[in-house]
């Protein structure tokens, strides 16, 4: 009889809800891969340590001690361990669940109710104490889309610590080239100072032999001075990178003293390809990432959309009833009995069919972000590959214009040696080589810069075969 009424009853159900869905139609669509232009063939594998490449052991602790011990990276750790307990409560919702109540009250116990003579109108300990069971049979999956809209979301939690890791990593490495491009400015400052200073004494010599006048003096004071100042700005520079290191790598002021000089290769060679590859998406963290996004926004879409349909739960009691604490425990005192609940939404002012737009925007809204996030990482691929090629030629270019004045600075010198010309003329040719020198360091920087900036924009040492799958985003009107 149970199972005919149950039955009955959630075919009768079945039918009104049926009819209270409304429509919520998806407004946006996720980029086609096709539509991208990407290239035909495949990106070299990267190593997961691919900043070792590099060639300097501190640059591999700075990392280590980044990926271990970054507050960045604990958040985001945070952020997966609080979508697995997600995940674990919607599994858990999904068995069934026994509760156990029990009480014991003295009260007055009324004698127009349905106690009769002599318990009604007396004082009496009223005593209960039962074993609920309750279980949600789940017939249309909505407990099921919940579960994968809660593993969606614990995998997409994974995947954006995982680009956390990435990001990470490559932000250390850019910092740290940061940190060879002062200490190389540093180097042709303290040069460049080292051999004006020469020129100082040598003509301060001249003078003093009334060979020069004190212009020639003065014009070598300048340049000294000058020297100086791009010596002071370039250490500086550097002690401004190794508080940024410091930063990245989770610690404090002791940092700072840890933090040597640099053995880095600017010109390391990575596996970095020539063209935008085809497998671009599959190995970045952050598209996979919003991938799980849509996916887990679908189940939640459906999710709201079931809630139009009746709830169909196994219920149950066993336990003790009874007028008196000496009756509690006796036999008489047993009450039992199984059943089936049904909850169906009739009239809620709305709120089903405001929450089902809501998924579904939410849904929209995964999606849009998925699409930005494509375009995205097709730009900063692009370019990446662009800013490598245009420093290249710009770098051939600035080494032939340094090589160039560095000759015009020597016939200088032999020019004012041999008193054909002042010092004064030095000026010119020294600022202009000094300048040349500073930018040439700068472009090798941004030469490597760019290598790892490409390097991170396809997806480093991610491995997409040992990430989480990425669920399947189903859909439904």
């Amino acid at each position: 009889m149970i199972r005919k009424g149950l039955a009955a009853s959630s075919l009768a159900a079945l039918a009104l809800a049926g009819c209270a869905v409304p429509q919520s139609r998806i407004a946006v669509a996720p980029i086609a891969d096709k539509s991208l232009g990407l290239g035909s063939l495949a990106a070299p594998t990267i190593a997961t340590d691919w900043w070792t490449a590099l060639g300097d052991p501190q640059l591999d602790r700075i990392v280590n001690d980044a990926l271990a011990g970054s507050p960045t990276l604990d958040a985001a750790l945070a952020r997966v361990r609080a979508a697995q307990s997600t995940l674990a409560g919607a599994e858990a919702a999904r068995r069934p669940q026994i509760t156990a109540d029990a009480s014991e009250q003295f009260q007055r116990l009324s004698n127009v109710y349905i106690y009769p003579p002599p318990y009604g109108g007396t004082f009496r300990w009223v005593g209960q104490a039962e074993a609920n069971l309750s279980w949600d049979l789940d017939f249309w999956h909505r407990q099921a889309d919940a579960i994968r809209q809660a593993g969606a979301s614990a995998q997409a939690a994974q995947l954006d610590y995982d680009a956390a890791r990435l990001a990470l990593a490559g932000t250390v490495a850019q910092t740290y080239v940061e940190l060879v491009r002062a200490e190389r400015q540093i180097t042709i400052a303290r040069s460049t100072v080292d051999q004006r200073d020469q020129s100082l004494r040598l003509a301060r010599l001249r003078v003093k032999s009334q060979l020069d006048s004190n212009i020639d003096v003065r014009a070598a004071e300048t340049l000294l001075a000058e020297a100086n100042q791009a010596l002071v700005r370039a250490q500086g520079q550097r002690e401004m990178v190794i508080h940024a290191l410091a930063l990245l790598a989770g610690r404090g002021a002791d940092y700072y003293a840890t933090v040597q000089p640099s053995s880095l290769r600017l010109d390391a060679v990575l596996p970095l390809p020539n063209t935008i590859p085809a497998d671009l998406l599959a190995r970045r963290p952050d598209i996979l990432e919003a991938k799980a996004r849509i996916a887990a926004a679908a189940a939640g879409r459906q999710v709201a959309r079931k809630a139009f349909y009746p709830d169909i739960n196994l219920v149950g009691l066993v336990g003790l009833q009874a007028l008196g604490i000496g009756n509690l425990f006796s036999s008489s005192a047993s009450t039992y009995g199984p059943g089936a609940a049904v909850h169906l939404p009739i009239f809620e002012g709305g709120k089903l069919k405001a929450d089902y737009e809501g998924a579904t925007a939410t849904l929209d809204a995964a999606i849009a972000d998925y699409n930005q996030k494509v375009l995205g990482a097709v730009r900063e691929a692009a370019d990446a590959l662009t800013r490598i090629k245009t420093t290249a030629a710009d770098l051939a270019q600035q080494r032939q214009a340094t090589a160039g004045l560095a000759d015009v600075r020597r016939l200088d010198n032999v020019r004012v040696s041999s008193g054909l010309s002042s010092r004064l003329d030095l000026i010119g040719s020294d600022v202009r080589l000094l300048e040349a020198e500073q930018e040439t360091a700068n472009l090798e920087a941004d030469k490597a810069v760019a290598n790892i900036q490409l390097l991170v924009a396809l997806g480093g040492g991610f491995d997409p075969a040992a990430a989480p799958a990425t669920p399947d985003a189903r859909t439904a009107p």
